[in-house]
């Protein structure tokens, strides 16, 4: 049966109308996969090397478990919002004499084999291979590897179990900043705690029994949820849930762009994918953190510039990019009315601006890495408001393929073209050339002022940039209509 489900499926895939249309970026998300998998096999082979040199008197694999539960925590937070289960059109099959439990052991047996899974084992399998080189033992190698395996399980099929609740997320984020929290400031050693846990994995090999039962517990949590939902009715009965609304009174005060705000508001909230991007906004508030412990990056260096670009304008680049297509479902209805396209864009305008101040006001506390820091951050706020809102709403009259909002969250690349590739070219790469050449050549502050000036004399003619963009839009306003009226773009 799961051969049978394998070759329907796989004529599904080839069969499929959109196959042609979206055929180039799936060979784009191949090549990136590839070259991920080979980074991750690279840095798995030559990590015990690292951290034999970086910790002469500790050995690599205990230093390793020390780590391994924010791998655990962050894996989790992000498949959230990039893994979703694997289903299968199982309306046709419901009238036929299959077995249910097939079908329901089929969708979770795929999901075992996701890409999300390999992205782990690339790693820790060619980490185990240099153990046993260094002459680990090979019993206690192999059962490691396989506690690995029942971890990677394990949080796979967690993750189809919290996948369902924002509140599981809020938990899960708040673990892994607590954990952080309390190793940085030395309130409680979490990572020897867990390091201890983890080690044990390796020198007792029966406790691989452990993870591998953790894996199969959330199997069966996960078959026993789909076994008691795979009935035709199902999906027949209707849906009740209390209705709520809010007027979003406040927006009121923004004059003639208010309608169009609240109807974003509106959009982001009521709907996963976009709500995902406000989430992975916020969280994206400890992405310097990664940048700003590190000694390697000095103050000249242009990758701080791409950290303070990203960090508070990263609400601006994953909604942003997809302007106009959120609207695609009703985008045709509202080029037939009388609305001013030109109020439409300012409130995208208004809305991106909000977020790219509120993600400022969160990269503060970056000034306990020094003044330098916080002038950084405010430069790349100012570049944004200026320069990157203009330039973003200018290749948003490129987009042209459609976004259904009732599809999963992340993971999908619906709506994705090579615009949402192109347009990461001005929004980083000319912010970067400009810090790196004048404090190369110039100085620092010579720097930070030009990045403020661009973003400033940006804003200023803000009113005239806005005319031209909505020339553009009016010039593709057919164009844009059609595409989004394709169902399988």
């Amino acid at each position: 049966m799961f051969k049978s489900f394998s070759r329907l499926q796989w004529k599904s895939f080839f069969r499929s109308s959109s196959l042609g249309k979206s055929l180039g970026v799936k060979i784009m998300m191949g090549f990136f996969a590839l070259y991920f998998l080979g980074m991750l096999s690279v840095l798995g082979s030559t990590l015990f090397f690292a951290l034999e040199k970086i910790f002469p008197d500790a050995d690599p694999l205990a230093t390793l478990s020390e780590y391994l539960v924010y791998w655990v925590l962050a894996e989790l937070f992000l498949r959230y919002f990039m893994q979703k289960l694997p289903v299968m059109d199982i309306k046709p099959f419901l009238v036929l004499p299959i077995k249910k439990s097939s079908i329901a052991h089929y969708i979770l047996g795929r999901s075992a084999v996701s890409f999300y899974n390999f992205l782990a084992l690339f790693f820790f399998v060619p980490f185990g291979v240099v153990l046993l080189i260094k002459g680990y033992v090979f019993l206690n190698v192999f059962f490691w590897i396989l506690a690995i395996i029942g971890v990677v399980l394990s949080i796979n099929y967690i993750n189809f179990i919290i996948n369902k609740s924002d509140k599981a997320l809020v938990v899960v984020g708040t673990l892994l900043l607590a954990c952080y929290g309390f190793d940085y400031f030395q309130l409680l050693p979490i990572r020897a705690y867990a390091g201890g846990l983890f080690y044990a994995l390796y020198e007792n090999p029966f406790y691989a029994m452990v993870p591998l039962g953790l894996a199969a517990l959330s199997y069966l949590i996960n078959y026993s949820y789909l076994r008691k939902r795979i009935f035709l009715d199902v999906s027949l009965k209707k849906k009740t849930a209390e209705a709520s609304s809010s007027e979003l009174a406040w927006t009121r005060r923004f004059g003639a762009i208010a309608p169009f705000l609240q109807l974003d508001l509106k959009l982001i909230w009521r709907n996963k994918r976009t709500r995902s991007q406000v989430f992975v906004s916020l969280g994206m508030a400890f992405y310097g953190l990664v940048f700003y412990t590190m000694e390697d990056f000095g103050m000249q260096s242009g990758m701080l510039v791409f950290v303070g670009i990203f960090m508070t304008g990263v609400f601006l680049m994953n909604f942003g990019q997809f302007i106009p297509a959120w609207d695609s479902a009703y985008y045709s209805m509202m080029m037939s009315q009388n609305i001013p396209l030109r109020k439409y864009l300012e409130s995208k305008a208004a809305l991106i601006s909000v977020s790219i101040g509120i993600m400022f006001l969160l990269s503060i506390p970056y000034v306990y890495f020094g003044w330098d820091s916080l002038a950084i951050n405010f430069s790349c706020a100012l570049y944004n408001l200026g320069v990157n809102v203009p330039v973003i709403l200018f290749f948003g009259s490129m987009n042209k393929k459609r976004i259904d909002l009732t599809k999963s969250a992340l993971s999908n690349m619906q709506g994705t073209s090579a615009t949402q590739f192109l347009v990461a070219l001005p929004l980083f790469g000319m912010p970067m050339a400009i810090y790196g050449l004048l404090s190369f050549f110039a100085s620092f502050e010579a720097a930070i002022i030009a990045l403020c000036l661009l973003g400033i004399i940006g804003f200023a003619l803000r009113n005239i940039l806005l005319d031209q963009i909505t020339r553009a839009y009016r010039k593709k306003k057919y164009v844009m209509i059609a595409g989004f009226k394709e169902r399988n773009s």
